[in-house]
């Protein structure tokens, strides 16, 4: 028997340990891959999106998006833009049977871009969460999800940062990866390699349109955090202290003589807000809250968070020289809802006379709009895709006080006041555009 050389005979034995080492990674990825599809479903939505050109002109569209099962008795979360102005939400189940059904909304989040989904279904296969906090980076993560339409997808990468901020003074930290993230894998999971999410895929920085390796999950912490108030409430109760701050800069440290770069300015005061009332003024520097630290934006928005409504906070600052403790009270931010497009539904709120898609003004609208003469009438969100000529009548932002002299209070007025209008006939509309009255006369066509 022919004896080989030894260093043959390593090489050789290497070389079975590396097959079975790369069997054995092999299989450790089909078993995530089996563990973690079930959980993973594709999103399909009928709805209208915003053309933008010289006015906004709302058009129908379609989309497809991913989700990722929470609970076995059917609900689903996914990014906020996903299923933005959607008419209707379908979820495709792909296992046992591939199952397409009709979802309803429980609650969006627009500030984290998530979302919680109820489809009729029980006996799903939830995800298990893992804590996003003791992510590293370089560890290997797989992500799932439907690119491009192309359901139950995993892709691999590694984490490339954690607790990667977009912008300094955004509330918003994700974890970055390199791992292949198209249009379409919005709302699937980012797993490790036990099969626990660490992440809910929501964005790519892209110049090409694909990806380029530079994807972004919203940290698992955040999404448990974030669907356990809207599987209560259908919405996430923030706490404010009535102050605009921005994250302090080398620039700003240097400027402004501090010690170091830490901390947030204040940069405005709701003059009503309690942190008026308490004396904070605009220049201060916030170093904590409760005795922790703050060092941004982020770290000071968290912390808020945490108090609840009616709770009294002690912040630590600096003004000039000085350090000062102030107590301020904590309230709730109240809903947004200057983002008027997400009220629109063309078959609820276009005028077709006019061409335009109209929300009555309520007090909540009013009170978030700029100052308006008369806290009243039909605020134009967008033209219709119709419209001809295009939005060079109204604009986005119009308020709609009058018809031909007939005043206007609402949505039903508006219809009523042109619901006798033919083609052809002249028609004056009264309007507040940024705080002045003014006419626009036209035949309608």
């Amino acid at each position: 028997m022919m004896k080989l050389p030894v260093y043959l005979l390593l090489l050789l034995l290497a070389a079975a340990a590396s097959a079975r080492s790369l069997d054995e990674v092999s299989g450790s990825f089909e078993r995530i891959a089996a563990t973690v599809s079930p959980s993973v479903v594709e999103i399909f939505v009928n709805g209208y999106g915003v053309s933008h050109g010289p006015g906004d002109v709302l058009t129908k569209q379609q989309a497809t998006g991913s989700g990722t099962v929470i609970d076995a008795d059917g609900l689903v979360v996914t990014n906020a833009h996903v299923i933005n102005r959607a008419t209707r939400i379908q979820v495709l189940i792909p296992r046992p049977q591939a199952l397409k059904l009709e979802a309803q909304v429980v609650g969006v989040d627009t500030a984290t871009d998530l979302a919680v989904l109820k489809i009729p279904a029980h006996g799903l296969t939830p995800v298990v969460f893992g804590d996003s906090k003791s992510v590293k980076q370089g560890q290997l993560v797989l992500a799932f999800g439907s690119p491009l339409g192309l359901g139950n997808t995993m892709t691999m990468g590694v984490v490339s940062a954690v607790a990667r901020q977009l912008d300094p003074d955004d509330v918003a930290a994700y974890v970055q990866t390199d791992a292949p993230i198209n249009p379409g894998n919005s709302g699937g999971p980012l797993v490790d390699l036990d099969g626990r999410v660490v992440g809910i895929n929501t964005l790519t920085l892209t110049k090409s349109g694909g990806s380029e390796g530079v994807g972004f999950a919203i940290p698992s912490d955040t999404v448990r955090a974030i669907t356990d108030h809207l599987r209560a409430d259908g919405r996430v109760h923030r706490t404010v202290i009535g102050a605009e701050v921005q994250t302090v800069t080398p620039a700003m440290a240097a400027a402004l003589k501090l010690a170091q770069a830490s901390g947030v300015i204040v940069s405005d005061l709701d003059p009503e807000g309690p942190a008026a009332g308490a004396d904070l003024r605009i220049g201060d520097v916030i170093l904590s809250i409760d005795g922790t630290n703050v060092a941004n934006v982020r770290e000071f928005a968290l912390t808020l968070y945490r108090h609840p409504t009616g709770a009294s906070i002690e912040l630590g600052l600096l003004r000039g020289a000085e350090t000062l403790n102030l107590r301020v009270d904590v309230t709730e931010r109240p809903e947004d809802p200057t983002s008027v497009l997400d009220l629109v539904r063309p078959d609820l709120n276009l005028v077709r006379e006019l061409d335009i898609l109209g929300v009555d003004i309520d007090a909540k609208l009013a009170a978030a709009l700029h100052p308006l003469r008369e806290d009243s009438g039909v605020l134009v969100a967008a033209m219709s895709a119709d419209a001809s000529p295009p939005a060079d009548r109204f604009q986005a932002g119009d308020v709609i006080h009058a018809v031909n002299r007939t005043p206007v209070h609402s949505l039903a007025e508006l219809r009523a006041a042109v619901a006798g209008l033919k083609n052809g006939d002249p028609v004056v509309v009264q309007i507040e555009r940024q705080e002045m009255f003014t006419y626009i006369a036209f035949e309608i066509d």
